[in-house]
C-alpha cells in the first residue's frame, strides 16, 4: 500500500482513536474531579482495597 490515506480511512482512523480515548479516559467525579493516576491504574489493574486469600494454616481470611 503506498500513497496517502483516503478520505474514508482517514476518517476510520480518527474515529478510531476517539473510541480509544472515549474508553480510556479517566471517569470523573460528581465534583468534576477525576481519579489520580494511582486510582487509575489500581481499577485498570482491578485491584481492590482488601483481598480475599486462602490461608497456610488452613481456611481463608481477608488481607487488607
Amino acid at each position: 500500500m503506498t500513497g496517502p490515506a483516503s478520505e474514508d480511512e482517514a476518517a476510520a482512523i480518527a474515529a478510531a482513536i476517539a473510541c480509544f480515548e472515549a474508553a480510556t479516559a479517566p471517569a470523573q467525579r460528581e465534583d468534576g474531579v477525576a481519579p489520580s493516576p494511582w486510582q487509575q491504574a489500581a481499577l485498570i489493574e482491578g485491584v481492590g482495597g482488601k483481598a480475599f486469600v486462602e490461608d497456610t494454616q488452613g481456611g481463608s481470611r481477608w488481607l487488607s
